[in-house]
């Protein structure tokens, strides 16, 4: 779907990274860019997996603390019609890379800066990560309690994926597609804070309009009430029952020999008695008994899977959800493939995924029209590699 678009990515790791894994699993031309050997302590080198091992993108490694090597990464920028970056606020700017920069040699281009706080205001220069971004959006203070009481600390990195990732990869095609029809490229200032605030706009809009200050068991959808909520199975596994609508609810309590409880579902003078039948009933079997007899019975209920388990689920294996690799060192793994909408074949034989110290700088600056000597001169001073 994005065949010839041309993403480069001056990020490592987090929301931005996670923007172009995604961008490249819809067709993108991505290609990674990262500091020369002697300056890698300025990233972050995640493992070898991680992003999917960054399957089917470039790479290639500039000095941007030099001028030729500033000047080399805007000659690839000139034709690229997507710069993904994540440094703090200003960086970009003091390396001379930045929109400015870019846009003044390339109107075209989309310029899309990942950060916590966004360029501007107050926080715009705290350091942080996905814990700090769910914190302040009020995420943590809905969620709960954990074993201390305090908020739990989350499963997986929200703010990253959904608040900054899929936050910068709607704004990037959003602007591919007002681009499409105006010739012109944007700056998207994406934070991940603010896509924290958006995820938790139900709540927030709540407060806003009533005064009712959410939390832990506030509403329907935090576990007010007994049928959204979790609960343990005889062999030490875990359901989850999300019996929102009356119907779902009723076929679920007629399921369970609870039928008393069908017409009490939001009455809150008796939710923990209808959680401690519950309670009761989901202990007399395995979870995946339950799973067999609940789930496809329209009752909302589904198992709490492990990992483990996921990867070897029916239901994502029938959607082919996961890739085999294969990496010089590393052997061949599976990985999570290309997911979204269902619109990327998974290839039929396995990625063939690179080492990172493997580049293709010398090959794209050619490309860009600069000269063999060029190239030899750059590699030999340090510039690139």
């Amino acid at each position: 779907m994005l065949d010839g678009v041309t993403v480069l990515d001056l990020a490592s790791v987090g929301p931005a990274a996670r923007a172009s894994r995604w961008l490249a699993d819809y067709g993108a031309r991505v290609v990674k860019i990262g500091p020369v050997p002697d300056q890698q302590g300025v990233q972050i080198v995640p493992p070898f997996y991680a992003y999917s091992a960054h399957r089917s993108m470039h790479r290639a490694l500039f000095n941007l603390r030099s001028t030729e090597g500033r000047d080399a990464f805007l000659r690839l920028a000139d034709d690229a019609d997507v710069v993904i970056e994540s440094f703090r606020p200003g960086v970009v700017d003091r390396l001379g890379v930045g929109w400015e920069a870019v846009s003044a040699r390339n109107p075209r281009a989309i310029y899309c800066s990942t950060t916590g706080f966004g360029q501007h205001g107050p926080h715009a220069h705290w350091a942080g990560h996905d814990l700090n971004y769910l914190a302040v959006g009020g995420y943590l203070d809905c969620t709960g309690p954990g074993p201390d009481g305090g908020p739990p600390i989350p499963g997986a990195t929200i703010a990253d994926s959904a608040g900054g990732g899929m936050h910068a990869v709607m704004a990037i095609l959003a602007a591919l597609v007002r681009r499409a029809t105006t010739g012109t490229g944007a700056h998207l200032d994406v934070s991940v804070a603010d896509g924290v605030l958006a995820i938790m706009a139900l709540q927030v809009d709540e407060y806003l309009a009533t005064g009712d200050v959410p939390g832990p068991r506030h509403g329907l959808l935090t576990g007010r009430y007994a049928c959204y909520d979790c609960y343990p199975t005889r062999d030490g596994k875990w359901l989850t029952v999300a019996a929102i609508e009356p119907r779902f609810w009723a076929n679920l309590c007629a399921a369970l020999g609870l039928e008393r409880w069908a017409a009490h579902q939001t009455d809150d003078a008796v939710q923990d008695d209808v959680r401690r039948d519950l309670r009761a009933a989901f202990l007399t079997k395995d979870r995946d008994e339950w799973t067999a007899e609940l789930s496809p019975a329209d009752t909302c209920v589904a198992p709490v899977l492990s990992v483990a388990e996921v990867v070897d689920d029916a239901q994502f294996s029938a959607r082919r959800a996961f890739v085999e690799a294969t990496h010089g060192a590393h052997g061949t793994f599976r990985q999570v493939g290309p997911l979204f909408a269902g619109m990327t074949a998974a290839p039929a034989e396995p990625y063939s995924v690179r080492d990172a110290t493997e580049t293709d700088t010398e090959e794209l600056l050619r490309a860009a029209g600069m000269s063999a000597d060029e190239c030899a001169e750059l590699r030999a001073t340090g510039v690139i590699a």
